[in-house]
Order: C-alpha cells, then sequence, then structure tokens
C-alpha cells in the first residue's frame, strides 16, 4: 500500500457552546403524526408556562428545534430526528424534556443518555393529554439506564412547588423531592402469608416460568423492556412471539367460532355501543376480529406452554386489525368465554384468569404472574391489570387519582359483564377501531405495586390504596377530562401524597388488584412483599398499612 494513501477520516462534530444562564428544550413526541398534530397545542401551553418560569429565574429557554412548517408541530417524532437534533445542543447544556402528551422515550434516549449537562424533565399536570404519562414513563427509562435526572410538574406553573423546583434546579442543577414515604422491607413475621410467599418464590425458581411476548417495545417504552438476565434470575424466561403469527392464527378462526364469544358476552350483559361507520363507530366487524384475537391468543399460548402472555399491538397490528384491549380485559378475568384447542378435545385454562401483560410491559409481566399465584393461593379473584396513572384532583378533602388503562380491566374490577360497556377506541390512535372493556371500577381495597429496574437489578414498589365511589356527575366530568372510552378507577393512596408518588414513582403504569378488605389486602401485600425478597428484589413498602400489615412486615 501506498504511503501516501489518504482515507476519507471523520471530523469531530462541531457542538456549539453553551450560553451561561441558557438552557435547552426539547419536546418527545409520538411516533404517530395523528397525535403529534393534535396534541401539539396543549404541549404548546405548556412551553409557555416553562420558558416564564425561567425568565422569572433570569434564565432563557432555547427551543432546540423549530416547528416543522411542514408537520405543524415541534416535537421529536424518530430515534433518527432525535440523533439530529442533540447535534444543535450544547453537550454541557443544561437541558429540559417538556411533555404534555404521550411520547416515545427511545426518540430521546440516545441523546440523554451521552448529554453532560442536568436534565429536567416536566410535564403539565392534566386528564386531556397524558403528558404526565409520558413524564412517568421517561423518567422510569432513565432511571433504567442509570442516568441522573430531576423532575417536576404542574397545573398551572405558578405554585410554589413547581417555582421553587425550578429556582432549585437553576441554582444546583437539582431538585429535591420528600421521600419519607417510602421503606425499605428488612424482614418479615414468621407467618402464612411469609410462608406462602416464600414457597411460591422458591416454586417459581425451582420450576420456572414462560412469558410469551408478542414483540417487545410497545410505544417507545423502554423502561418496559428488561433483560433475560434480570428476568432469569427470577425463573421467568421469554418466549420471543410474534404478532404476525398472531394474525395468522386469527385467519383459521371462522366467523361461526368467533361469534360464540360475543353471544358469551351479551348473554352475561355486556353491552356495546355499536355504528355503521368503521372510521368512527365500533361495528360489530370490529368485533368479530377481537374475538378471532382472544381465539388465535389462547392457543398460541397454549401452543409454548406460556403462563402469561403479553400483546404489544402498537405499532405494527393498529394497522391491521381492530385493538386488542377487549382481548386483553378477557384473559384477565376468571370468567371468561371458554375457548377450546383446535381439536376441540380440551378448553384452555379452563376456569381460570389467563394472565395478560398488557402493552407487552415486563414489568407488568413478572407483576401479574405473581400476583396472579398469590392470590389464586390465598382463595382471592386473581384478576388484576395495569392502569395509567393519568391524572387526580382534590375531591371533598382527599386527593383522587384517576387510573385509566387504554383499553380494558378485567370485568370483575367494574363489578361484573352487566356493569361493562364497550365503546370504540378513538380514531387518533386505534384507526381500526375495536372495543374497549369500558366502566367504572367497583369501591373497595386495593394493593398497588410496580417492577421496575433501578441501579442494575429489578426492584419492587408496593403499598396499598382505596377504591371509592364518586358522585356521578363527578365521574362523568372526569371521564371527559381524560378518555371516557376507557375504564376508570378513583383511587385515594394511603400515604402518599401526590408529588411523593409522582417524585418516586418509575413508570407510567401502576399495577392493582383487589382484596375483600383491608386486612386481607394487607396479607396479600405482605405474602406479595415476601415472595420478592425471597427472589432476591429490594422490596419498598411505599405509604401506610394497617395494622395488620405492620404486625407482619418491617419496614424501615
Amino acid at each position: 500500500m501506498s504511503a501516501n494513501t489518504s482515507y476519507a477520516v471523520p471530523a469531530p462534530l462541531d457542538r456549539p457552546a453553551a450560553a451561561p444562564n441558557t438552557a435547552y428544550l426539547i419536546a418527545s413526541g409520538d411516533l404517530r403524526e395523528s397525535a403529534n398534530t393534535a396534541g401539539w397545542p396543549i404541549q404548546q401551553q405548556l412551553e409557555a408556562g416553562v420558558v416564564e418560569a425561567f425568565k422569572s429565574q433570569g434564565w432563557t429557554v432555547v427551543r432546540a428545534n423549530p416547528v416543522d412548517p411542514v408537520t405543524g408541530h415541534g416535537f421529536i417524532s424518530s430515534q433518527r430526528m432525535g440523533l439530529e437534533v442533540f447535534k444543535q445542543i450544547p453537550v454541557d447544556a443544561p437541558l429540559i424534556v417538556a411533555e404534555a402528551v404521550w411520547q416515545y422515550s427511545h426518540h430521546v434516549l440516545a441523546g440523554l443518555r451521552t448529554h453532560q449537562g442536568p436534565i429536567l424533565t416536566v410535564a403539565n399536570f392534566a386528564g386531556d393529554w397524558p403528558g404526565l404519562v409520558g413524564l412517568l414513563g421517561l423518567n422510569a427509562g432513565l432511571t433504567k439506564m442509570d442516568k441522573p435526572y430531576s423532575t417536576i410538574w404542574s397545573v398551572d406553573f405558578s405554585d410554589d412547588h413547581f417555582t421553587g423546583a425550578i429556582a432549585e434546579w437553576v441554582k444546583n442543577g437539582t431538585i429535591t423531592h420528600d421521600s419519607g414515604h417510602v421503606h425499605p422491607v428488612t424482614g418479615f413475621a414468621e407467618g402464612p402469608e411469609k410462608v406462602l410467599g416464600e414457597a411460591l418464590a422458591d416454586q417459581l425458581a425451582v420450576e420456572k416460568a414462560i412469558i410469551g411476548v408478542f414483540d417487545e417495545g410497545c410505544m417507545g417504552m423502554y423502561n418496559a423492556i428488561f433483560d433475560d438476565e434480570l428476568l432469569n434470575q427470577l425463573g421467568i424466561y421469554k418466549e420471543r412471539l410474534s404478532q404476525s403469527a398472531l394474525y395468522a392464527e386469527m385467519l383459521k378462526v371462522d366467523d361461526a367460532e368467533a361469534d360464540q364469544i360475543g353471544a358469551w358476552l351479551t348473554g352475561k350483559g355486556m353491552t356495546f355501543k355499536l355504528g355503521t361507520d368503521e372510521k368512527t363507530e365500533l361495528t360489530e366487524a370490529q368485533l368479530r376480529w377481537q374475538y378471532k384475537m382472544y381465539i388465535a391468543a389462547l392457543r398460541i399460548a397454549d401452543d409454548f406452554g406460556c403462563d402469561a402472555i403479553g400483546i404489544q399491538y402498537q405499532q405494527g397490528l393498529k394497522d391491521l386489525v381492530p385493538a386488542s384491549d377487549l382481548v386483553e380485559g378477557l384473559l384477565n378475568n376468571v370468567d371468561r368465554p371458554p375457548v377450546t384447542t383446535r381439536d376441540g378435545s380440551r378448553v384452555i385454562a379452563d376456569g381460570a384468569a389467563f394472565p395478560h401483560f398488557n402493552e407487552a410491559d415486563e414489568g407488568v409481566a413478572v407483576d401479574t404472574l405473581v400476583t396472579n399465584r398469590i392470590w389464586t393461593a390465598m382463595g382471592l379473584d386473581p384478576a388484576n391489570t395495569l392502569h395509567d396513572v393519568r391524572w387526580g384532583e382534590d375531591y371533598d378533602g382527599q386527593f383522587v387519582w384517576v387510573y385509566e388503562i387504554s383499553g380494558s380491566v378485567p370485568a370483575s374490577h367494574l363489578g361484573g359483564y352487566d356493569k361493562a360497556e364497550g365503546w370504540r377506541q378513538q380514531p387518533v390512535f386505534f384507526p381500526a377501531g375495536g372495543s374497549t372493556i369500558n366502566g367504572v371500577s367497583k369501591p373497595g381495597e386495593i394493593v398497588w405495586s410496580r417492577v421496575y429496574i433501578a441501579d442494575g437489578r429489578l426492584q419492587v414498589d408496593l403499598g396499598r390504596a382505596s377504591v371509592v365511589e364518586l358522585p356521578a356527575e363527578e365521574t362523568e366530568r372526569r371521564k371527559q377530562a381524560t378518555n371516557p372510552e376507557w375504564p376508570i378507577m378513583h383511587v385515594v393512596l394511603h400515604g402518599v401524597s401526590r408529588d411523593q408518588f409522582m417524585a418516586r414513582h418509575k413508570a407510567n403504569h401502576a399495577q392493582v388488584a383487589y382484596a375483600p378488605d383491608a386486612d386481607t389486602a394487607d396479607r396479600a401485600l405482605v405474602a406479595k412483599a415476601a415472595l420478592f425478597a425471597r427472589l432476591g428484589l429490594p422490596v419498598h413498602v411505599c405509604g401506610d398499612l394497617g395494622e395488620v400489615g405492620r404486625s407482619l412486615i418491617q419496614a424501615g
């Protein structure tokens, strides 16, 4: 080779220099342009509030990318776009990630991972668009990748909590939140709950379990993808399944068999808001596809011997068939339409709920599998589900959260199928439609929880809450302020304030399961904590337990 051969050596990227008292602002958006366009006005309101708050501190906020004249919005709408935007941001500049809508975290995670300046995530606290849901998902992703960040939220960006936090961040690059509600578990009293939890943990570790994942990585939820090495330590292994295989199996289900599912549901008293316009209304044709998906999902799960399954649905299936939500709600309920093997010789999981982890969230996969086994062993209804931590407001002297899953809950959470209504999913997000299982969750005692990744390992937070009944007009107001087609749960957390929960929670989802009374809920929580502790997870009780719970568990 000649000594004077020249190579195409790339020049180092020339990043701009950070200016004093200046923060850069980005907004991670949806992958769906319809959602970005519709959500842009509320995002503009959020950004205006943030800019004004920084202005009052003598700081300037620079938007890292302008509004696109073609799309009409300023969201980062793909991972590639995120890489390009970060090239224009000083690597050590203070950085604000402002979220008023659902966002795909992976659009910005590459840039955030290597950013050297302080990072602030901020959201509005409102119901009409899921900005705080997106915020919690992004925060959980940053926690998973061990990236330091600060976070804050506000209803109107003028309250003392928000303005004080901004003042702290511009001064120190960090925000301190109250975490006095978090109590690491240090031990358990000898008793049946400890025995049960540890025995189920040992069974899982020795006999193992399979979770079937129909395509990973739903809606940019980096925080919801758990490495095999972490799951395998619990005795849980993935069966990686394809949504194309699910669709192919749906094509094998004949109309008559699908229609039997619909007849079973209407026989139980479930009603559907039907129309004829496929683009905007729920139709019988959409329901038939959902019934076929329900049958197909169970048969594939049976083929692979899965103990739980999770359907991603978005992206991919949303452009092909109606939503998977009706399917998910049915699977997680004990009382559900029977499905036989292809030859008709056997009912699959007869008389039992078949755990489904919605949106292929693998934190939910671990949680739903464990909860199903504990609640079943205790003789309780094992129906459990995730909810988006959507929003909330004070009502009658207490803060009442709006928990809303974006589709369906087990019918038993509503009080039965006769309390459930099928509504069409919104065309903005679900072009092929499909029914939800809509309704208001019954009042009662619940255990809430979240399995997440922090410090390179799986951890779990869990606590107690009450589902309360609000007047019909208040429930309707809250549904109309969020998504009226989705089921709602009115939740009062025990011993955890709004801001404590927001600062601590490492997910956009919370898992919930009912118990018949407060003492039983405490006992179930203790058994669940004992199981996770036996498997080696750091366990944290968040908030207050009742007398029974306090007597059975030791927490710092």
